[in-house]
Formats: C-alpha cells, sequence, structure tokens
C-alpha cells in the first residue's frame, strides 16, 4: 500500500510541521529572484510594486523570463520536498515516490504520451471547430526559448506538487489518522479555517492580526491536547465513533483533493470563470489521487501532470491564464464563455476513462480497500517514531 510506505522512515507528527515549514521556506527562496527583478523592473521605470495584483506583478516581466523566475520557485520546493524526506524522516525517494522496488518510468512515460496526444487533440479539435477563437501566436526564437524552459522547469513545477500533496502530504496525512487524537485535530482544523474566513470578512484582519491567529491557533492546539480535557475528549464515543470514519484511506485522499484545488484559487482563471472552476482544480486533485492509491505509486501522476501544463504551455496562451507564454497560438475567446466543455466534461467523463484505461492496463483490483480502506502499520516494519 502506497500511504504504508511512510512508515519505513521516521513519521513523528512533530517532523511533518517541521518538515512543511521546511518546504515553504524553499519556495520563498525560489521566490527571490523572481521578486528581485520584478522590484527592479519596477524601480527602473519610477514606479511601485505596491498595490499590484497578480496579474500585473506576471505582466512586468518579458513573457519567458517571467515564466523561468516563476518556475525557479517550484524547482526549490522540490529540493526542499527531497531534503526533508531524506534527511528529516530518513526516507528514500524511492520510498515517498512508489510502493515498487523502484520507480517505474515507463508508466510516467505512458501518462505522458496518452494525456499528451488527448491534450493536443483536444486543442486542435477546438482550434478547427471555431477558428475565430484563437490567432496565431508562434514566433520561431521566443518559442525556442520557451521550448527550453518548459521542458526543463514545467516537469519540476509539476513534480513538486505531486510530491508535496500526492505524495509527502497523502503519506503523513494517512498515518496521522491511526492516532486516535487525529479526529479532535481534524476538528479543530476545520473549525480554525471558517473562523479565520468570517472573523477575516467581518474585521478585516490587518497582516499582524493574522500572523497572531497564526500563532495562536497552533498554541491553543498544543495546550489543549496536553490538558485533561482531551484525554477525555479521546476516549469518548462520539471521537470513538468518528475515528473510525476517518481512519480511511480516503481521508487524505480528500483532504489532499481539496487543498490542492482551493491553492489554486488565486489563479487568475478563477476571477475570469467564476469560482465554478474549482470543480475542475478539486476534481484534478482527486483524480490524481485516485491514480496514485490504486496504482501504489507517483508515477502515472507525475507523467499526466507534466503532459497537462507541458503541453498546454507550448501550444495555447491568453491575457487571463496563469501560464503567459510565447505559446502557437493564444485564446482570444471571452473567459466568460468557459461553461461544460472547460470544466465538467474532464472531471466527469475524460478522467473517469483515463481511470478505466489505467485500470485495464495495470490490472487495478480491490478498489474499495485501496480508497476506502483503514490505514494501519505494516506488521513487519519497524517502529520508527518516539511516540509510538
Amino acid at each position: 500500500m502506497y500511504i504504508a510506505q511512510a512508515f519505513k522512515g521516521f513519521h513523528d507528527w512533530w517532523r511533518y510541521i517541521i518538515g512543511t515549514v521546511a518546504i515553504v521556506a524553499a519556495v520563498v527562496i525560489g521566490q527571490i529572484p523572481f521578486t528581485v527583478a520584478v522590484f527592479v523592473k519596477a524601480f527602473s521605470e519610477g514606479g511601485s510594486v505596491m498595490g499590484m495584483n497578480e496579474a500585473d506583478l506576471m505582466g512586468m516581466l518579458e513573457s519567458n523570463l517571467n515564466l523561468f523566475l516563476m518556475l525557479l520557485s517550484f524547482a526549490g520546493g522540490l529540493v526542499g520536498v527531497f531534503l526533508v524526506v531524506k534527511y528529516l524522516h530518513k526516507q528514500s525517494i524511492t520510498e515517498l515516490t512508489t510502493a515498487r522496488k523502484k520507480i517505474d518510468w515507463n508508466r510516467f512515460w505512458f501518462a505522458f504520451i496518452l494525456w499528451g496526444v488527448i491534450a493536443t487533440s483536444f486543442i486542435f479539435l477546438d482550434y478547427y471547430s471555431s477558428p475565430e477563437n484563437y490567432v496565431l501566436n508562434f514566433k520561431l526564437v521566443p518559442f525556442l526559448i520557451l521550448c527550453m524552459i518548459a521542458i526543463v522547469l514545467i516537469p519540476i513545477q509539476t513534480s513538486f506538487e505531486e510530491y508535496l500533496f500526492r505524495g509527502y502530504f497523502m503519506q503523513g496525512l494517512g498515518i496521522a489518522t491511526i492516532q486516535n487524537k487525529f479526529p479532535f485535530i481534524f476538528i479543530f482544523s476545520i473549525a480554525s479555517i471558517l473562523i479565520y474566513f468570517y472573523l477575516d470578512y467581518v474585521f478585516v484582519f490587518s497582516s499582524i492580526l493574522k500572523s497572531a491567529y497564526y500563532i495562536f491557533m497552533p498554541l491553543l492546539l498544543i495546550w489543549l491536547t496536553s490538558s485533561n480535557l482531551f484525554k477525555n475528549i479521546v476516549i469518548s464515543k462520539p471521537n470513538s465513533l468518528l475515528y473510525k470514519v476517518l481512519n480511511r484511506n480516503s481521508t487524505p485522499l480528500l483532504i489532499t483533493s481539496l487543498v490542492f484545488g482551493l491553492l489554486h484559487i488565486a489563479n487568475p482563471e478563477v476571477a475570469q470563470l467564476g469560482y465554478v472552476v474549482m470543480v475542475y482544480y478539486i476534481g484534478t486533485g482527486l483524480f490524481l489521487g485516485v491514480m496514485t492509491l490504486m496504482d501504489d505509486g507517483l508515477e502515472l501522476a507525475l507523467g499526466f501532470h507534466a503532459a497537462n501544463n507541458l503541453f498546454t504551455a507550448l501550444l495555447v496562451t491568453a491575457d487571463w491564464t496563469a501560464f503567459q507564454t510565447h505559446s502557437v497560438f493564444k485564446d482570444t475567446s471571452l473567459p466568460e464563455a468557459a461553461g461544460f466543455m472547460d470544466v465538467f466534461m474532464p472531471v466527469f467523463i475524460v478522467f473517469p476513462i483515463l481511470l478505466y484505461i489505467f485500470s485495464r492496463k495495470y490490472k487495478w483490483n480491490n478498489w474499495q480497500q485501496k480508497l476506502f480502506g483503514t490505514v494501519k502499520e505494516p506488521a513487519n516494519e519497524s517502529t520508527n517514531s518516539i511516540n509510538e
């Protein structure tokens, strides 16, 4: 089982807290070149970046330079994930990637080529059916530079997201569900998020108040979990019933899919298409998560995600998308026109068909156990947590 791979390394809860902070720090370090470039450009033009939204910041630099610098943050994040896993958790990258003895690159390339062909076909089909919505954007030299940047860095970007969400977080949350205190922490976390959004909506939190909230709530959680009241809660019947519900592979699957989707909420596509596009982002996260659990590894998800972003970046761009590139075509259609074909068809038709293809090729079985079975530490694994 894929989630059980985490038991092969050190898996104390505090390691995941420290690891997450370290990975975020690595992403921030990777953002430094982009931040410096934007400030230098603004200063040289006598302007300021203060008050600019994300779209304005992304439009300050030349398209290829902007893409290169923006993707460096993901490279920093991927390095952070690998270092945290190797040195903090004492887990191999192979164990983070797959339950097989070695990484199956044939799986990666099968998913990459399959989705690359399908995604390219969809783009050209739309181009020939609605040519009025596209203009030729091809310029040889900028496109060749784009190819070099995209081929190297976009797979790094997508690999970071897969290793973080379907890898590090899914394994970490999976083994967290075996603890009888997980239901309380889960409910507390959900309540904290809802309270934050409510207070921010009513009072419009300043940066200082937001920082204070981020510090106060974890401290409150630590205090509560060390109190006598918490001990009574853990042994209570409601907690026991909730534990039986949450101690499932589906819990980390749903949580990581939801978080993966919500982190795209700042994308310019959401501002243009509306919150309905979140169905696509969350649905994609769920699709990649199901693929990972059923196949006992990240290889298919890594291949699909890399192909999806790479071929899109090379073939088509629009003024309102997250990736502004020197692609072959530019989509000039109104973003408000997006609907069933853009959001619902991939999630409810295309992705299930892909899962069927993968399941037939790789002979997936025991769907109920792999998606909804309980998380258990393998009996033959040595205990690598000082808390257990």
